[in-house]
């Protein structure tokens, strides 16, 4: 399952700065599950969000697709460099 690329062929077009964008399998305890985290500046995630999460949710339906069709719940995470910055320095 080629999910990573998948995410990236879908994020790219909608972010500025697609070399600072990242997309990451997290481990899950299950094994039917995949967390996708994806990173990058927080215009860029802002971008990806959407007004009320709507580009997140239209994002996570065409993702959830392939993961049905490989018997996996895929769940889609956003976070910016900035949140992590600050969450290191607290």
């Amino acid at each position: 399952m080629e999910i990573e690329k998948l995410v990236h062929d879908i994020i790219d077009p909608l972010v500025e700065n697609k070399e600072a964008t990242g997309v990451r399998i997290m481990p899950t305890d299950d094994e039917n599950e995949v967390l996708i985290l994806v990173l990058g500046e927080s215009n860029d995630v802002a971008r990806l969000i959407g007004r009320g999460g709507s580009v997140a949710d239209a994002i996570r339906k065409v993702v959830s697709v392939t993961g049905k069709l490989n018997d996996k719940h895929i769940r889609i995470k956003f976070e910016s460099f900035d949140e992590e910055k600050k969450e290191k320095t607290l």
